[in-house]
């Protein structure tokens, strides 16, 4: 029995045993009960016969006595009642007949035999006091007819009553024999169902200590095996103590948990390489933001410094101008050209202003100076600044009118500086458009600036192009790629806030700044 199967085969064919056995044992038990109460019930039904018999025999008495009086009643009655004891006799006889074993009844052939003669007793009574009738009926004088018709039915009682008491008390004795076989084979099956039941539990109890509790034990020692498995115990390993189905499993298990064991080892070697090779590529990273941090720090220096360098001589530019403009000496040929001039280097010297802020911000180093403004005049200048760029675009730069200027608590330069940008992006990436309007309108207490174009609009992903050093893609796509994001910067310190729209075609970018109300409310 080195398998399971040949084992839980014997557990099935043993349970499968027992079940044929009792179902045998039911089956034979039922069987007699049958033939038991067959039996009852035939004697009953025969008791019933036999006193049928006797009721017809006294109806028959009472029609001879009938018959043979001085007034005789319905001559037929005698013949009805004769008819009637011939009909019940008959159906004793065929009772015992179907009774009989050897045509598959309960009695053997003495029984019947036995039962037989008082029947025929019976039958020659019947005929007897027939004929007795017949010769009493012949006699004229009604005394002696009376004397006779006594005497024949005494006879006829003494005749009759020894078989039918004989009749009765052998079928009394058959249904007492029956209910006794009747107790006898319940006593038995009792006996016998106790001592199947122990028989049953004892093999139940041998089969679960010798078949059913070994497995038990070993198939919980399978499940703590995969537990510490699951715990990460990888040095388990279980007994292989049978080669039977579940030593295979065991089997299967320890070289799964020698796998496990190997591949952990592999899996630690290589996290330990990766490692290695992360805390390399962390020092390399760190060296090379170190280096870029440097790069970054010398170009702020060096528009810092160049914006610096740059201010001192247009400053000197500009007073020159001046100078000479408000000079009496000067020509006035000259004097539209110093204007000229005066103008091309504020300009030039409004832009390296805007290259210091775009320096100072980078390094976290803004100032705002907020005051009240009108938008009118910044954006007019912002307009003004990029038109000769608009103009060699061939792309109309227009200052759409308001009905009246509005101001808004701000940094003037900052703000002109952030939308000339918006200007600027919309030059270099309006593919396609000829139109660029700039505008504003109250708004609340504060009023809303918008840049909008007739190009392409902004893609899908526009809310990335707030992020520092994200630029556009396509081929006009240039500068560093903080123009947005400074100027998200700088909207969000004026408590305000900024919008990218797309329309059909075309751009919007709307700038939502506060009036000196809300500020001193947010204050």
């Amino acid at each position: 029995m080195g398998s399971l199967r040949v084992r839980f085969g014997l557990l099935v064919g043993s349970a499968a045993a027992l079940v044929v056995l009792a179902a045998i044992g039911l089956y034979a038990t039922l069987h007699t009960a049958e033939r038991t109460l067959d039996a009852t019930l035939d004697a009953q039904v025969r008791l019933e016969l036999i006193a049928e018999l006797s009721g017809r025999l006294t109806e028959f008495g009472l029609a001879a006595i009938e018959a043979v009086g001085d007034n005789p009643g319905r001559p037929e009655r005698l013949a009805n009642a004769r008819n009637e004891v011939d009909r019940a006799l008959n159906a004793v006889d065929d009772g015992l007949s179907r009774a009989v074993a050897g045509a598959g009844g309960v009695l053997d052939r003495t029984q019947y035999t036995a039962r037989a003669r008082p029947l025929a007793r019976l039958r020659a009574a019947r005929a007897m006091l027939d004929r007795q009738v017949a010769q009493i009926q012949r006699e004229p004088n009604p005394a002696r007819r009376a004397d006779a018709i006594r005497g024949a039915l005494n006879a006829f009682g003494a005749v009759t009553g020894q078989p039918l008491t004989f009749l009765v008390e052998a079928e009394r004795r058959s249904v007492e024999a029956s209910s006794a076989e009747v107790r006898t084979l319940a006593s038995r099956m009792r006996g016998v169902a106790v001592a199947a039941a122990v028989l049953i539990v004892l093999l139940l109890v041998l089969l679960h200590q010798g078949l059913t509790r070994p497995i038990l034990r070993r198939i919980e020692a399978i499940r703590a095996g995969a537990a510490a498995i699951g715990r990460g115990e990888l040095d388990t390993r279980l007994p292989v103590a049978s080669r039977d189905e579940l030593g295979l499993l065991v089997a299967s298990f320890n070289r799964m948990a020698a796998r496990l064991k190997r591949r952990e080892a592999r899996v630690a070697a290589d996290r330990a390489a990766l490692e290695e090779i992360v805390a390399r590529a962390t020092a390399d990273l760190r060296g090379a933001n170190a280096r870029l941090e440097e790069i970054d720090r010398s170009r702020r220096r060096f528009f810092a410094d160049v914006s610096h360098e740059l201010r001192t001589p247009l400053t000197v530019i500009l007073g020159e101008c001046d100078l000479a403009a408000r000079s009496p000496d000067t020509p006035d040929a000259f004097r539209p050209v110093i204007a000229t001039i005066r103008k091309r280097a504020l300009r030039l010297h409004r832009r390296v202003g805007d290259m210091l802020r775009v320096a100072r911000s980078e390094s976290g180093q803004i100032a705002l100076e907020l005051r009240p403004v009108g938008l009118a005049g910044i954006l007019a200048e912002a307009v003004e600044s990029c038109a000769p760029e608009a103009g060699r675009r061939r792309i109309a730069l227009e200052l759409e009118p308001s009905a009246a200027d509005v101001e808004v608590m701000a940094d003037a330069e900052w703000l002109r500086q952030i939308v000339e940008g918006l200007i600027d992006n919309a030059l270099r990436h309006g593919a396609g458009a000829t139109r660029i309007g700039v505008g504003f309108a109250p708004r609340g207490s504060g009023a809303a600036v918008t840049v909008t174009d007739d190009g392409p609009g902004f893609p899908p992903e526009a809310e990335g192009l707030f992020e520092r050093f994200r630029r556009g893609d396509g081929p006009a796509a240039s500068g560093f790629g903080i123009g947005l994001a400074l100027a998200r910067w700088v909207v969000e310190r004026h408590d305000g806030a900024i919008r990218l729209e797309s329309g059909a075609p075309g751009a919007r970018v709307t700038l939502e700044l506060p009036g000196e109300d809300m500020r001193e409310d947010a204050a």
